[in-house]
């Protein structure tokens, strides 16, 4: 790190990291031990927030990692809050970040096992696990383009999918939606239905820029802030302000000789953080790094400084909100 004055400010990929001070909840992150990757384990995770920021908490979100090799289909997603909480109990007796929430998988297509599955992640969470992650992307023009769960086509209007998700909320359990631009519309459905269950939006909903998208910026943008505008109105719905670094999402950086600095970050989408941010008010917004899966295109100290830079129009209990405050109440962080 370097000096300046009294203060010290780590490098982050080249950059000063900017508000070094302030309480950071990342709301969104994977862990991950698969053969199709290399791992993304503590160690990892602790290599990227301690550089700089003051993260004091993150919350790990489903990757399909971990599963049991064995016992029923349904029940094997319960090894990866097996592996999780693991991970999470050594994140406390070290210092720095620790794992304080955990989101995991189900499908919840499967009826009365549904809440076996719910019942199984609960106790095997350990006091951490605090929602059900189902994966729903899709998207008619780019038909190639869908989620680690293999979704069909309006999986959150269909009713046996309903009917799961019904269980949600009596078992104090939110649900972090994953969709394309394209879907916001279904996610709105969705709320309308259960305005008692919390749900979070994924990645600013997912806007797309590849395929039939690719050089459609403004129709994308259009399209997305006006479905967005809708969903916004349900108040049991928040949404996560990241994981906007993604091949799909059309930027390239995954391919760029080098990564963008945090002010390219801001430059190329800094609108749809604003929007989003104007829509749900910042005490329903929380930034996410979405690591590692962004790490291919940005290291995560840019990140984090794309985030402050994007947030710096706003008062510090503004900023309080999005950076900690909105995700603590969302996952009863404070429990």
């Amino acid at each position: 790190m370097e000096g300046e004055g009294d203060t010290f400010f780590f490098k982050a990929g080249g950059e000063r990291v900017l508000d070094p001070d302030r309480p950071i909840v990342d709301a969104h992150h994977h862990l991950w031990s698969r053969e199709d990757r290399p791992p993304y384990l503590l160690k990892d995770l602790r290599g990227d927030t301690d550089t700089g920021h003051r993260v004091e908490k993150t919350v790990f979100v489903e990757c399909l990692s971990g599963y049991r090799t064995d016992g029923p289909e349904a029940m094997r997603c319960v090894g990866e809050t097996e592996l999780v909480r693991s991970l999470a109990d050594v994140s406390r007796e070290r210092r720095g970040s620790r794992i304080a929430a955990i989101v995991g998988a189900a499908d919840l297509r499967q009826g009365d096992w549904v809440e076996d599955i719910l019942s199984a992640h609960i106790a095997a969470g350990g006091g951490l696990f605090r929602g059900i992650r189902h994966a729903a992307n899709w998207d008619a023009l780019n038909p190639g383009l869908r989620s680690h769960h293999n979704a069909p086509p309006h999986l959150y209007l269909d009713m046996k999918f309903r009917s799961g998700f019904a269980r949600l909320a009596p078992a104090g359990l939110s649900f972090d939606a994953l969709v394309y631009h394209s879907q916001i519309a279904d996610v709105t459905d969705l709320a309308r239905a259960f305005p008692d269950t919390k749900i979070v939006l994924d990645h600013l909903g997912g806007p797309l820029g590849v395929g039939y998208y690719a050089d459609r910026r403004a129709e994308v943008f259009a399209d997305w802030r006006r479905e967005l505008a809708l969903l916004a109105m349900s108040e049991n719905v928040s949404i996560k302000l990241g994981g906007m670094a993604m091949p799909f999402n059309g930027y390239g950086w995954h391919e760029a000789a080098s990564p963008p600095s945090a002010q390219d970050l801001v430059e190329a989408q800094g609108d749809f953080y604003a929007a989003a941010i104007d829509l749900f008010s910042p005490s329903r917004c929380m930034f996410e790094s979405n690591f590692p899966v962004e790490k291919a295109s940005v290291p995560y100290s840019t990140l984090w400084n794309a985030f402050k830079i994007i947030a710096s129009a706003f008062t510090d209990e503004e900023k309080d909100e999005m950076f900690s405050a909105s995700a603590s109440r969302f996952y009863k962080l404070d429990d």
